[in-house]
């Protein structure tokens, strides 16, 4: 499912937008919200390799510091994981959360749905 370099290029604004949110939320003490923008930046990021790699990557770090040991084992191997399988296929829509199955396509946000589509185009 790894797109262009181009659909990569054009993400990213979207995914460091959520990955900042993360991160302002969790300084704010909201590690729930928190821990909503990471699985919108794993929904956008996890047709290109990095950006999925970044999400998980995020996300375990994010449980790290929150000492989440069932969080952080899930996302030790699903960072692993978008690291070698991203340009084989992902489930759509999928959270990219230690609670739900790594293989189960999920329906995405219409918003996210429009920026996926907007970053496809030429």
């Amino acid at each position: 499912m790894n797109l262009s370099p181009d659909f990569a290029r054009r993400i990213r604004p979207s995914v460091d937008a959520e990955l900042a949110a993360a991160r302002w939320q969790e300084l704010r003490g909201s590690a729930d919200l928190a821990l909503h923008h990471l699985e919108r930046a794993h929904i956008l990021g996890q047709a290109s390799t990095l950006a999925h790699v970044r999400a998980h990557w995020a996300m375990l770090t994010w449980a790290l510091r929150q000492r989440d040991l069932r969080e952080l084992l899930g996302q030790a191997w699903r960072t692993a994981g978008a690291a070698l399988k991203t340009w084989a296929w992902v489930p759509v829509g999928n959270t990219g959360r230690a609670n739900v199955s790594g293989f189960k396509p999920m329906p995405v946000p219409a918003d996210l749905q429009r920026l996926i589509d907007a970053a496809r185009r030429p």
